[in-house]
C-alpha cells in the first residue's frame, strides 16, 4: 500500500452537502460521478495531496442507503493506493483478511476497486484502489 487515497463519507443529500463541504475546504467539488454497480452518485474534494469522497445512496439497496439507515451519515471507508491490485489481494487474504469482492471493479475516479470486510479490519472499511491504466 503506497498511500490513504482518499476518505469516503456516507451522505444523505448529495447537493446540500457539496455546498457545506466546499464552504468547510474553502473550494468546490472538482468532480461528480454516478457508479451504477454501486447505486452511489459521488463527488471528490481534494485538499492537496488528500482527497474526500462524498457518498449519496441513488437507490434503497445501495450499500451507502444501508449504512446511513443502521450507522446514519458519516465515515464510511478509507481508501488505500495500491500498485497491483492482483498482489494485494493475494498478500492480503494470506494474512487473514477477508476481501469481499476477490474481482477488482471498476469504481469511481478512473480506479479499480476491492474491499475489505471490516469484521477483519477492526470495524473499518477498507478499500484498495488502483489506477485504471489506459492503453494506447
Amino acid at each position: 500500500m503506497n498511500k490513504i487515497e482518499h476518505i469516503g463519507i456516507a451522505v444523505k443529500n448529495l447537493e446540500t452537502s457539496n455546498e457545506l463541504f466546499s464552504k468547510l475546504f474553502g473550494s468546490p467539488s472538482y468532480k461528480t460521478e454516478t457508479v451504477e454497480s454501486e447505486g452511489v452518485k459521488t463527488s471528490f474534494f481534494k485538499l492537496g495531496n488528500n482527497k474526500i469522497e462524498l457518498l449519496e445512496a441513488i437507490n434503497e439497496d445501495s450499500p451507502i442507503a444501508k449504512f446511513i439507515n443502521t450507522k446514519g451519515e458519516g465515515i464510511h471507508h478509507i481508501a488505500f493506493d495500491v500498485d497491483d491490485m492482483e498482489i494485494e489481494i493475494k498478500r492480503l487474504t494470506t494474512e487473514g483478511f477477508v476481501v469481499l469482492n476477490e474481482k477488482p471493479k471498476k469504481g469511481a475516479d478512473n480506479k479499480l476497486v476491492v474491499f475489505l470486510h471490516p469484521k477483519t479490519t477492526n470495524g473499518v472499511l477498507i478499500e484498495l484502489c488502483q489506477e485504471i491504466c489506459l492503453k494506447e
